[in-house]
């Protein structure tokens, strides 16, 4: 694998003068890994949202990069809203459809027991909540009655009818279905991608962190994270240290759980 140098396309240094350096290059862990990742490649200077332009590094071969100090600097951010969330009981809703990051979203959600959208999103899921709700929990009762076998006292027309009909609602619900009341909070790969849902996010005044490239406007969300949003391995890095960071505020909830219902119980006895 080539080097953060060679990737950046900064000529060798001959070698006479490699021999007169009396210590090696110190490079950040953390950052050589984010940049092995990719987090730093982002578009044409064309593309560019102006608001972005304080998270540049730099032009490389026409291409801007990030400056990966304040990658991290964002990212920190979000890990840590996201461990405060999880230590409240908050439920995250994770959305990202592109190809790249469809299988990391729906592993993460798996993986979290929380709600994902990784294809088309349903228009006003959020917006229209309570409705929307309803044509789930339609699916649900129907799913219910066909393992049970409740559906076969109806005519075969209307199995199939209602085969479709299950089929239909789990492609447009699929991996929504046990969100039970709306999120506390969405995280978005490429919120330019998923404007829909976004935008109806910030109707309703819910909170979002957001992985985006250069042609979105960071102040879309909530907590914006400026990195690649395109390639497989850069939303992989982003989205396994938000896991973590859930996880992490995830293990100390039943501890605050306890101490706040202590406290409850002690204001009453006073």
């Amino acid at each position: 694998m080539r080097n953060c140098w060679q990737c950046l396309k900064i000529p060798p240094m001959p070698e006479t003068e490699l021999k007169e350096l009396s210590a090696p290059i110190n490079v950040d862990p953390e950052i050589e890994e984010m940049f092995r990742a990719g987090l730093h490649l982002g578009y044409s200077r064309t593309r560019r949202h102006p608001k972005m332009k304080p998270y540049i590094f730099g032009l490389r071969n026409n291409i801007e990069v990030f400056d990966l100090e304040k990658v991290r600097e964002k990212l920190r951010e979000a890990e840590e809203f996201l461990k405060q969330l999880a230590s409240e009981r908050g439920i995250i809703l994770i959305v990202g459809s592109k190809p790249s990051a469809a299988p990391l979203v729906e592993k993460a959600g798996e993986e979290l027991g929380m709600p994902y959208s990784v294809r088309r999103w349903p228009g006003g899921f959020l917006t229209n909540f309570a409705s929307l709700k309803k044509r789930v929990e339609h699916l649900e009762d129907l799913k219910e009655k066909k393992s049970s076998g409740e559906l076969a006292k109806y005519t075969k027309k209307e199995q199939l009818v209602l085969g479709d009909e299950i089929i239909r609602l789990e492609r447009k619900f699929y991996g929504l279905t046990s969100l039970k009341k709306l999120p506390d909070v969405m995280l978005i790969i490429d919120p330019g991608e998923e404007k829909t849902a976004t935008t109806e996010a910030r109707k309703i005044g819910l909170k979002t962190v957001g992985i985006m490239n250069l042609d979105c406007d960071p102040g879309f969300v909530s907590y914006p994270i400026p990195a690649n949003d395109s390639a497989h391995s850069s939303i992989k890095y982003v989205l396994d240290r938000l896991v973590a960071a859930y996880k992490s505020g995830a293990q100390i909830a039943p501890e605050l759980a306890e101490k706040k219902e202590s406290e409850t119980k002690k204001e009453k006895d006073a």
